[in-house]
């Protein structure tokens, strides 16, 4: 393999410039278990010590070198690389990207977000939502809780008309989407309350087929579950930036992660906040990784003006432009 790299900045001090091709015995900068940051010569067959692993340019590479099987991955700090691959009888350039300023999941994909940004191994993440599946699911018992999508109201109108009735009925806001679509949960004798007084508003509601009140406090016992099971993970600090569920900030280390993680469980999804923060903080692209399109659905309504692109195959990924 060979190709041009852009570096993002110099952060070794190496003395790189801004773009470099890569090619047989060129010197490339990388980051180990055991260093911060060395040269290291590209080569065919590279000695390669325990700590260190060839540059991971292709999906293809371990599978096809067997030398490089059992070694581990290092971490390169360019903004992303393209390479020529073939395609039928042509050769396409092919642009890997590497510098997102967020990683951000809607509820369970929060999951794959805190995975894609590092901080937890893809088989842990995977065990993980085995478990979270099925202690939310078991959390209640069938048929005793549910969910409404609220839609054509402000988040303000329903915490205040939610407060007022509190002593009649109790259900929480359990995903704020975007401008006008606000779901909550609780049981279903409260949700039933709770239609009829948006009803006396005129505030359109749909009931939805789900099987369990998610993200309330009758997921109670799902967050003991939950707790026990993250708390016994190793969890990784990572430089990448991860947007919280529960706060729409960013998240700073692996331990405050952690607790964000157990207190999901119960507390609402700020996605409309979260997706605010971000664009306030210079993002302007967001990326959605399927199935289907509906968060950027809902960027769209929180924020027009953003350009939006969705990944949904393989063809998505290779007509992607930044």
């Amino acid at each position: 393999m060979c190709g041009r790299f852009s570096l993002a900045g110099d952060p070794f001090e190496l003395g790189f410039k801004d773009n470099f091709n890569i090619t047989p015995a060129t010197s490339i900068p990388v980051k180990t278990i055991n260093c911060d940051g060395q040269l290291m010569k590209w080569s065919y067959s590279p000695s390669w010590k325990p700590d260190m692993n060839l540059i991971n340019c292709r999906s293809e590479t371990i599978a096809e070198k067997p030398s490089f099987k059992g070694s581990k991955r290092c971490i390169i700090p360019f903004s992303g690389w393209y390479e020529w691959q073939k395609q039928k009888d042509a050769k396409v350039p092919y642009y890997h990207y590497s510098n997102a300023k967020y990683f951000a999941g809607h509820s369970l994909g929060e999951y794959s977000a805190l995975c894609s940004a590092k901080y937890l191994s893809f088989s842990d993440t995977i065990k993980l939502l085995k478990t979270r599946g099925e202690a939310m699911q078991n959390a209640v018992p069938k048929g005793e809780g549910g969910m409404l999508a609220v839609l054509g109201s402000k988040v303000e109108i329903i915490e205040d008309l939610l407060n007022k009735n509190k002593n009649d009925f109790v259900a929480q806001i359990a995903n704020d989407n975007c401008e006008g679509q606000i779901v909550l949960s609780g049981r279903n004798s409260d949700i039933e309350k709770l239609i009829k007084v948006l009803k006396s508003k005129n505030i359109k509601n749909i009931k939805l087929p789900v099987s369990a009140p998610f993200h309330c406090q009758l997921m109670k016992n799902a967050t003991e579950i939950m707790r026990n099971e993250i708390q016994k993970l190793d969890f990784q600090n990572s430089k990448n930036k991860l947007i919280s569920n529960v706060t729409a900030k960013e998240i700073s280390n692996k331990e405050e992660l952690k607790m964000l993680l157990i207190e999901q469980i119960e507390k609402r999804v700020r996605w409309r906040e979260s997706i605010i923060n971000m664009i306030d903080n210079g993002v302007n692209h967001f990326i959605e990784i399927g199935p289907g399109k509906v968060l950027s659905g809902l960027i769209k309504r929180i924020d027009k003006n953003v350009k939006i692109n969705t990944i949904n195959n393989e063809s998505d990924i290779r007509n992607l432009k930044l």
